[in-house]
């Protein structure tokens, strides 16, 4: 990563000017972020820290569903399913901007394979050998999900199709398919997007809510937490009445860090990667592919941004390693691909980026990973007189239920009374988001004489009604697109950059935008955008190239993704 500079940042000096606060979150994934949200509008003096940016860690990690669960069933966990099946209901309505509804197909190669060992499987029997789910027993499951997605009735029941039917629908499935289900959950396809808005949520409810990334928690003592800031090197101590671990899979970690040893984690590993497979992306006509691999992991192919995403692997991980894709697990996506459409051939030429990350899940004497707990819980304990909360657990589907019951329990501690619920409040770009093909228009042609219908619906689409502060900032930008990613401009790369707080160019790459997602990051775009950036955040030319070369070195060893920003200029 780029060396330190001196330069202050606004978010740092907002806390090192007020190093008190009644609640200190550690930790910016969405679940942090979304606690985070919930306190802020109660009125609460909260603070919040990342050692990373917001939403890199776990929550950066996802397969970019938001769904029910379906598969918990087996497992007992009604309860996370219908509350994973209301949220997700809710989101649909809260989010529509970032949050849509995914038809999802099972291929089913057997009728009554499992029926036997699924009830055992309920009841906590771990033994007897991995046999794929048949179509009996998916069928059950199906329609004791459907009874669950009532609430809000937001998406259509479950529908299933014979040999003939599903090879009408989906042509290059294997010959020996005996039916498919299709049923519906919903995607998310800017997930960081997402959780940058509920972020920003919780910052425009007032002074009372403050956040800064790249400051990570060092040490606690009886003044408070020590935190540094990764920008400048600096260190300073904020006081706080309540602490509340939300560092996901690293809690542990960041406990040990505060002197409060724990081993509440059990985390799996999870890796995807993104194919640039224009055959594979028309054979999955639209819809996600969800089915239980020859080894009993749920995996799915996912079309996505005009790319396709395989996952995801189940695996074992110390968090003292680091996370990544392997070769292995690549060939492993191969062999699921050739599991359902033989006639498709993959290779690594087509992988445009790949990912990886641990889930934030309990310690537990499981079988298998595919049997640890989903569900999360709150672990309490004390260090100094401060009470100290570390969330257990957690998803992306929960997060605002989970933000709303952590949070109860914050106040609880705090005695003070909930103000508000963010059940039913909608989030970020959603507020005045066009749901209706008259409404929609009406926006674009308000927004389209300024800047032109087609760049409207683009922004629209990208950011929600966020779009209109960007929008009235281009009266006095340039809003010339970008030379090597055209469907951008240095307007709104720089709009980013002033009002996101952005860091580092991979800030921008990975989660302001979904160039690296997609296979668009070159040498060339590297260094463009750190003209940009550079410009806003005043670097000097040598913090542009030291940017440049960071970024392109993260990318290559986090992602798999290869920039030559030698030929780009930036030595």
């Amino acid at each position: 990563m780029p060396t330190p500079t001196s330069h202050p940042r606004a978010a740092v000096a907002a806390l090192r000017e007020r190093p008190t606060a009644d609640v200190l979150i550690i930790g910016g994934g969405i679940n942090g972020i979304a606690t985070f949200r919930d306190l802020a509008l109660q009125g609460i003096n909260v603070v919040l820290v990342e050692r990373d940016d917001y939403v890199s860690g776990a929550s950066a990690a996802s397969s970019h569903m938001v769904h029910g669960g379906i598969r918990y069933l087996e497992n007992g966990e009604f309860r996370l399913v219908q509350e994973s099946v209301h949220e997700r209901n809710a989101l649909l309505r809260l989010a529509p901007h970032y949050v849509r509804p995914l038809p999802t197909t099972i291929p089913i190669f057997s009728t009554f394979s499992s029926v036997m060992s699924a009830p055992f499987r309920f009841l906590g029997w771990k033994g007897g050998a991995k046999k794929e789910r048949g179509a009996a027993l998916i069928k059950v499951g199906l329609t004791i999900y459907d009874t669950f997605s009532r609430d809000g009735g937001r998406v259509p029941r479950h529908q299933f199709r014979g040999a003939k039917a599903s090879k009408e629908l989906l042509p290059k499935l294997r010959d020996d398919v005996k039916y498919t289900a299709t049923y519906y959950d919903a995607s998310m396809h800017d997930p960081e997007r997402l959780a940058l808005d509920v972020l920003f949520d919780g910052l425009a409810a007032g002074d009372n809510a403050r956040a800064a990334n790249y400051v990570e928690a060092v040490d606690m003592t009886a003044d408070g937490v020590r935190l540094r800031d990764l920008t400048t090197g600096d260190e300073f101590d904020l006081s706080a009445t309540l602490v509340v671990n939300a560092s996901g899979p690293w809690t542990d970690l960041t406990n040990d860090a505060l002197g409060n040893d724990s081993a509440y984690m059990g985390g799996t590993k999870g890796s995807h990667i993104v194919l640039d497979h224009p055959e594979l992306l028309e054979a999955c006509n639209g819809r996600e592919i969800f089915f239980e691999f020859t080894d009993g992991r749920i995996v799915l192919i996912y079309p996505l941004k005009g790319r396709v995403l395989l996952g995801t692997t189940d695996l074992p991980h110390d968090m003292n390693e680091p996370i990544r894709c392997t070769e292995e697990e690549v060939d492993y996506f191969f062999d699921l691909v050739n599991h359902v459409f033989p006639s498709i051939e993959v290779d690594r030429s087509q992988i445009v980026f790949r990912f990886s990350g641990v889930r934030p899940l309990p310690k537990q004497d499981a079988d298998s990973t595919g049997q640890i707990s989903r569900d999360y819980r709150v672990e309490k304990g004390e260090l100094h007189g401060t009470p100290v909360l570390s969330l257990v657990g957690g998803k992306w589907t929960t997060f605002r239920a989970l933000g709303e019951q952590l949070s109860n329990q914050v106040l609880d501690v705090l005695g003070v009374d909930r103000v508000l619920s963010t059940d039913g409040r909608l989030i970020g770009g959603a507020v005045g988001y066009p749901t209706t093909d008259d409404e929609r228009d009406a926006w674009l042609a308000q927004h389209g004489a300024v800047i032109g219908r087609e760049r409207a619906a683009t922004l629209l689409d990208r950011y929600g009604t966020s779009a209109e502060a960007m929008i009235a900032s281009f009266a006095s930008a340039d809003d010339t697109p970008l030379t090597s990613a055209p469907e951008y401009t240095r307007a709104e790369i720089a709009h980013l950059v002033s009002t996101e707080q952005v860091v580092r160019l991979t800030d921008i790459v990975l989660r302001r935008t979904s160039m690296a997602f997609v296979g668009a990051v070159t040498g060339e775009l590297l260094t463009e955008l750190a003209d940009i950036a550079g410009e806003v955040l005043g670097w000097s030319a040598d913090e542009r190239r030291d940017q440049i070369a960071s970024a392109a070195d993260y990318l290559a060893d986090v992602h798999g993704v290869h920039t030559s920003v030698e030929t780009a200029g930036a030595a």
